[in-house]
Parts: structure tokens; sequence; C-alpha cells
């Protein structure tokens, strides 16, 4: 199985980056443990998908029920995260140029249906990330711009020529969203997706019940000898967080795979013992707020700066990591990676001074300026308490201290990634999240709404657009933090939107699961072929 580092043209100190080191290793005797076959996870999830779309969707809640029934092109290796290595591809190779990205398939590979998916899916697939028919949302459209063409010259091989050279055009694949879908599916209804399950992964949907459960069945047609271990699974939906840790305590679930606050993995401890493995791992995710920039007051810059000048992100580091999963300062890229910007750099930045009395003083300036002065408006939030809920509660709290009074608007999963994609709000609290330290990738967010869908403020700003036009093509690492830092520097000060703080991954599950290790990304390794339960 060929295997190859996504940023290995930027050098092993990008790599180094993503320093694993706080993933804790399974025991020994779990790691010498052979595979058992048969029995059925059980597992929680916090929330339910809109639709079953992989490619307009953003929520954990979609890809931990989605990720076991579909195939990718490529994945993300978890044993070596975050190198890639084949899925459906059986072996590929890359031009000296870095232009031309051809992939041989696994033989005999079958969807659900058992018909035979061939390079015309993939094709097909990718054709419909990067440009969606009418009435169909692929949501990492942008990441696919700079495809030329995808050629299929027989049944196993597809071929990817890109108009630029993209050292991280590996990654950008392992997408775990990028769900292969059939053609011949597709072009009798090209969203077909959106309400039927039919893949070539792991395992065969069987059943969804929306507020209780979602269940699948082992495909013994599976492309990989010898994979599912697993009989089959159960997604259980749960309404809250204490509603998994309750089923995990009781034996009910055997995971939460998403990750739990400080407090409850001391609770887990305590009432658990032995029964529940901790891992903790960084995480490539940060939690913001975004204001919709085409909605007065926010199309005006001293509103929204205004708004991040009152925020002390210091004091919600120390605050908020007592109780939920997010603890670190950050710009725009993961604590800890190259592009990341130091503490130095951040208190440079619009919003991120130490001496927060005089932020907020200028806040209330801006405010009477702008002729806002005790602004009222609605803070769209999902209703997630980790860290949704205490991140909103906490941003109230600040606004409150220049004379702004929010109201905190909580949403079910589906009606909050609506007003996301629709722009059904005046202020959203949201995330990023980026499985790839490169700016390119990262930055993709920031970008005007007409290059971006992701860009969940929608504004059009040519000036960013210019600065991140510059990172491509370069590959030299203090060339391409010099620009993620003009680019911070310029989004922080007109501040569409902003991160408040980045995670750490806490996961928790049964000590009977194995095969399965948390990682920085909670949306990678999900589709449950490698996992089994001991006795």
């Amino acid at each position: 199985m060929q295997r190859k580092s996504i940023l290995s043209r930027l050098g092993t100190v990008i790599l180094s980056g993503l320093c694993l080191s706080l993933l804790l290793p399974l025991p020994a005797s779990a790691q010498a443990q052979q595979p058992v076959r048969g029995g059925t996870l059980t597992y929680a999830v916090i929330g339910e998908p809109p639709n079953f779309d992989c490619h307009g969707q953003l929520s954990y809640a979609a890809i931990h029920f989605l990720a076991p029934h579909y195939a990718l092109l490529v994945k993300f290796d978890p044993e070596r995260f975050p190198e890639v290595t084949g899925d459906l591809a059986q072996r590929w190779t890359v031009s000296p140029d870095g232009l031309t990205y051809a992939f041989t398939l696994h033989d005999n590979v079958r969807f659900h249906d058992g018909s035979a998916l061939t390079s015309r899916d993939i094709k097909v697939t990718f054709d419909r990330l990067r440009a969606p028919p009418q009435g169909v949302t692929s949501l990492r459209r942008s990441e696919f711009a700079n495809i030329d063409a995808i050629d299929t010259p027989d049944a196993r091989t597809v071929v990817f020529r890109l108009k630029r050279p993209q050292p991280y055009f590996l990654g950008i694949l392992a997408n775990p969203f990028n769900c292969v879908y059939s053609a011949d599916m597709l072009a009798r209804d090209a969203d077909y997706p959106a309400r039927k399950i039919m893949g070539a992964g792991p395992f065969v949907f069987v059943n969804y019940t929306r507020g209780d459960s979602w269940t699948g069945r082992r495909f013994d047609g599976y492309f990989r000898s010898g994979r599912p271990y697993l009989d089959g699974f159960r997604g259980i939906v749960a309404a809250n967080t204490n509603v998994a840790v309750t089923a995990l305590e009781g034996g009910q679930v055997q995971a939460e795979f998403r990750g739990f606050p400080p407090p409850i993995r001391d609770r887990l401890v305590r009432s658990m013992g032995d029964r529940v493995r901790i891992e903790e791992s960084i995480w490539a995710l940060s939690v913001l707020v975004a204001f919709n920039a085409g909605r007065a007051p926010f199309n005006d810059a001293r509103v929204r700066r205004a708004l991040s000048l009152a925020i002390d992100r210091w004091q919600a580091a120390q605050v908020l990591s007592r109780s939920v999963s997010v603890r670190i300062v950050g710009g725009t890229q993961r604590p800890g990676s190259p592009f990341a910007a130091t503490d130095q750099e951040l208190e440079s930045f619009t919003g991120y001074s130490r001496d927060i009395a005089a932020s907020r003083a200028e806040a209330r300036r801006l405010l009477r300026e702008a002729g806002h002065e005790g602004l009222r408006f609605r803070l769209s939030n999902r209703n997630t308490n980790d860290p949704y809920v205490a991140t909103g509660i906490f941003l109230i709290d600040q606004w409150r201290q220049i004379g702004v009074t929010a109201e905190h608007v909580l949403l079910e999963t589906a009606p909050w990634t609506r007003a996301i994609a629709d722009g059904g709000f005046d202020a959203m609290v949201e995330f990023s999240n980026a499985m790839i330290d490169d700016p390119e990738i990262e930055l993709a967010k920031y970008i005007s709404r007409d290059r971006s869908t992701i860009n969940t403020s929608r504004y059009i700003d040519r000036e960013l657009d210019a600065i991140y036009d510059r990172l491509p093509g370069i590959s030299d690492l203090a060339q391409r933090r010099a620009i993620t830092r003009d680019f911070e520097r310029l989004l922080f000060d007109r501040a569409y939107m902003y991160p408040i703080l980045w995670f750490h991954r806490i996961a928790a599950v049964s000590s009977r699961l194995q095969g399965w290790k948390a990682l920085p990304s909670h949306l990678v390794a999900q589709d449950l072929a490698d996992v089994w339960l001991t006795p």
C-alpha cells in the first residue's frame, strides 16, 4: 500500500509541526492483541446530519454516521497522520513537475448494490465536488479549483491534471467528506446522495430513525480482504453530552468519538476505572465568531472591529479551558504549527491585545462613531455546550461590557447548518476545521464568498484575495508564513470573522474497543473498517 507525505515538498519541518507527542499510546497489551471478528459496536453521536450528502456537510455528526458506508480515493493514515495512504487507490504516481497525479484503483471493487466501481465513478464524484450541478451543494468546491482536468484512460486508472503544483493535493483528496458516489446513480439523479446512502465502504446502510439511532451491517463484498472485523455498528443519537457520558458509564455505548471536556474526563476516570481508555491529542479545530457582512450593521467594519476588541481572548483561555474543550489563543493557523503566529505576533493584531481596558475603550469609541451605541443583535449558535454554548455565553458577557446586548439563539445541528449555508443570521458561533497545516487550505475559509463556499460571513474583499493569491507556487516556509501574517493582519482588522480559541481533544472509549486512537482531527479514520471489540 503506497503512503505519501502530503507536505513532503515543503520539508519535514511541516510534518514535525504537527507534533503528535500529546497522543497517549495504547497499553502494550492492547497493542499486541490480535483483531477479533464479530460483534456490534455501539457509539454515541451528539447531533444529526441535515441530509446524507457528504459533499455538502460540515459537521462531525454527519461524518460519524456516513463514513462507514463510503470509500475514498485516498485517506489519511491513522498510524502516520497526516500522511496519506490509499483507499480505493491501490497505488499512484506523481509527475516530476507535480502537475499530474495518476491513480490505479483496486481491482474488483463493488458498490453495495453489486455494481462495479471504476475510474468513471471517481471522475464523476470529483467533477461534482469541483463543479456541482444546479441544486447541489459542494462545500469543498474552492479546494478543487486547481484541477484542470480529470481523465480516465481505462477502468482502473484516473488521472488528475493540475493547473499548478500543489504540495498538499493528496491531503485535499483525502478529506473524509469526499465520499465516492455511483456515477450511474448520479446520472439519473444528481442529488441522490442527499436522500439515499449507497457507497462502497465497509458497512451497508440498514436504517436511520431520526432522534434515535443509525445502523449498518458488514458489507461482505468489501474490497479490503478480511475487513471489517465488526458484524455491524449502531450509532445512538445523544441529546447532549450528559446522555453520552451516562451511556458510556453504563456500558450502553463503547465510544463517543468526538471528545469530552476536562471535567467529563475526570468523572469517567473516577467512575469507570480500567473500563475506560482516555486519549488526548492536539486538535486542528478552532471555535470562531462570524458576522453577516451583508446585513446592517455588520456591513460596517467599525461595528465588527468593536465587537472583536471587546473580547479578552487571553481570559477566555483561562476561563473556558476549565469546563470545555477549548484552551489555546491562536489565529487562523493551528497553534504550534510552522505557520502559526507567535503570542507576540498575535498581540499586535486587532482584538488580541492584553490591555483589555484600552481595547474596550476603543470599542466604545467605534460604536459611537458608527452610531450604534446600545447595539442589539442575535447570536445564533449550535445547542452543544462543549464548546459552542459555553463560548457563546462568554462572548455575550464580553460584549455586555461595552454596552452591547446579544440574544443567544440555540439551534439543533440541522437548522444551525442551514443558517450558515443560507446566511440567515446576524452573528454565528461556528468553527474552522482544517486537517492540513497549510495556509492555502486554512485561509480558504476567509477569502471572498464568490471564491469560497465556506466563507460564512459572505463578504467580498479583493484585498484579502490578493494577499491569498500570493501563496500559490511559494514553497519557502518563511515566505508562506510572512504572507499568512499579512493576511491575518488585514482579516482581523476588518473583523468579518475570527477565531476565539483552539481546541484540545480528549477522547474516552471503552477499553474493549481496539484498533482506534484519537488523532488531531475528529473527522478522519471513522470508517470503522479496522476496529474490533474484545470479549
